[in-house]
Order: C-alpha cells, then sequence, then structure tokens
C-alpha cells in the first residue's frame, strides 16, 4: 500500500517538474467582407429602388421592411416615404401605421429622432391621407 502510494506521489511530482511543451495558437486575422463597402447613399437609393417598384406586393412590403427595421438604424426619411407610397398602391393603411410605429420603436431612447422623420414625412404624410399613431389615439397603449 505504502510503495502504490510513494510510486503516485513520484510519477505525480515528475508531472510537475516535466516540462510540456507549449503550445501556441496562431490569431488568425480573416477579412469576411470580399465585396466593395456599400455607402450610405447607394443603401438609400436600393430600398427607395425596392419600395417604388410599380408591381410591389403587400408580401414584398412587409419582408422589405421586416429586413429594413432588423437592421441597427433608423430608416432615413426618404425611404420611408417611398414604403409609405407603396403602401398607399396597395391601398394598406394598416401597414402605412405600422411603419411608423417600427419607426418610434426603432428610436429607442432618442426621442428627437421621431419628431424629425414626421417632421419630413408630413407633406407625405398629408398628401396620401395616411395619420399618424398619435392622430388615432393608439400610441398610448
Amino acid at each position: 500500500m505504502f510503495r502504490a502510494a510513494l510510486r503516485l506521489s513520484v510519477s505525480g511530482a515528475r508531472s510537475l517538474t516535466r516540462s510540456r511543451p507549449q503550445y501556441t495558437a496562431s490569431v488568425a486575422a480573416r477579412s469576411y467582407s470580399h465585396g466593395k463597402q456599400e455607402t450610405d447613399e447607394e443603401f438609400d437609393a436600393r430600398w427607395v429602388t425596392y419600395f417604388n417598384k410599380p408591381d410591389i406586393d403587400a408580401w414584398e412590403l412587409r419582408k422589405g421592411m421586416n429586413t429594413l427595421i432588423g437592421y441597427d438604424l433608423v430608416p432615413e426619411p426618404k425611404i420611408l416615404e417611398a414604403a409609405l407610397r407603396a403602401c398607399r398602391r396597395l391601398n394598406d393603411l394598416a401597414s402605412a401605421i405600422r411603419i411608423l410605429e417600427a419607426v418610434k420603436d426603432k428610436s429607442g431612447p432618442h426621442k428627437e429622432i421621431y419628431p424629425y422623420v414626421l417632421q419630413e414625412l408630413s407633406p407625405a404624410l398629408s398628401e396620401l391621407g395616411i395619420p399618424t399613431p398619435e392622430e388615432l389615439g393608439i400610441d398610448k397603449a
């Protein structure tokens, strides 16, 4: 018994004094972006063109808005105007109101963004006959 314990302690001591090879992993730097970076103007133009398609349907409108709202940004008023005009072409008031609600939600703690967007969109909203959620009283839920 003592011999087995001594053998284990000696082998344990050897393992402590034995130098182990140090393996260092090389840090691989990868560039995941192979294409050119899209500018803000190109991004805006791409989405305005998407919503200005004359044959856009309700599914494409919702898909585009869901994708756009999924980005880490508040869409520019010109993109929102194109989306609201698509809502009018589709005679879809509910989607137009949802777009405005999504922008308000997307503005988050930055309270100055939503009034700015409404100010920029007010001519288009009055031309298209689209009320804001505040005018409908549904913003206090």
